[in-house]
């Protein structure tokens, strides 16, 4: 499957703090669909945008950043009336974003409140990983920085709309400049692209199309809630014909990999645990001894 056919939707969010754990909420979101044209370059540029009423204040910080004030958003809806929209506008597009583990968290925040799953896309692209992996020698890879780094303007940073775009044009310069490959799984091996995991039969979609875990203790259970599974399953052995070998296929292995570094930023604490499953709190291999 060649990535640039795909609809591709570049998105952001603001939002009343940093911490959906806490209450904060979306107060604006912004989805772009970028339309490449037969020369592969953009040939439209078609906006989503909404702004919220949070139902509460907007503390004085987050205006101070995004100029988005309690007055502007007194007469807006409740995320919920467009939630609905805003998944399926996600859901089978290649996203981009820039630090997409923020934005994805406040969404999936705001679409459990309604029993909606994080919509499953061709694809996840992180623009900020691409500039740490793309200018290593870069001293801030902000949204700004980066654009200024790739010659794709910004104007009123800060703004969802705003942002997603700019994140979406500097995502298709560095395809562009630093050769990215057509197909999508090369996409995902060239920018650490987190795709749907190998068809292995140990982590599935349930019914609301939520990655869960097929087996184990965590059986059912949602792949982002269990870091810790997935750094054991990159790393276990099972002793089999008097030989070890690892437990998981390759691919899955590999792909669990990937998403630790980019949903888990790398910094996952595995240095603290053995190599067996009991240290792990995970069940061993039938026939295993305890």
């Amino acid at each position: 499957m060649r990535w640039r056919e795909l609809r591709i939707v570049a998105f952001d969010t603001e939002t009343t703090g940093l911490n959906p754990e806490d209450g904060h909420r979306v107060i604006e979101f912004g989805g772009v669909e970028l339309r490449l044209g037969a020369d592969g370059r953009v040939a439209d540029a078609v906006r989503h945008e909404w702004m919220f009423n949070p139902g509460s204040p907007i503390p004085r910080e987050v205006t101070e950043v995004n100029h988005i004030r309690d007055e502007d958003v007194a007469d807006k809806p409740e995320f919920s009336t467009a939630a609905r929209a805003i998944h399926e506008l996600l859901a089978g597009s290649l996203l981009v974003a820039h630090n997409l583990p923020f934005d994805q968290r406040f969404l999936t925040a705001e679409f459990r409140r309604l029993s909606l799953g994080w919509p499953r896309a061709a694809g996840e692209v992180d623009t900020s990983d691409l500039s740490r992996l793309f200018f290593r020698e870069a001293r801030s890879h902000r949204l700004g920085e980066l654009c200024s780094r790739v010659e794709v303007p910004l104007l009123e940073a800060h703004r969802a709309g705003n942002d997603a775009e700019a994140c979406g044009r500097a995502f298709l310069t560095m395809a562009d400049r630093f050769e990215a490959p057509a197909e999508l799984e090369g996409l995902g091996d060239w920018g650490d692209v987190v795709l749907d995991p190998p068809a292995t039969g140990h982590l599935i979609r349930n019914e609301a199309g939520v990655l869960v875990f097929a087996e184990g203790p965590h059986s059912g259970a949602e792949v982002d809630q269990h870091p810790e599974t997935l750094a054991w399953m990159g790393m276990a052995k099972e002793r089999t014909a008097g030989a070890w070998d690892w437990r998981y296929p390759e691919a899955l292995r590999r792909w669990a990999a990937r998403w630790l570094r980019v949903r888990a930023s790398g910094r996952f604490p595995q240095g603290m645990k053995g190599f067996g499953p009991l240290d792990w709190g995970i069940d061993p291999p039938l026939g295993a001894a305890p």
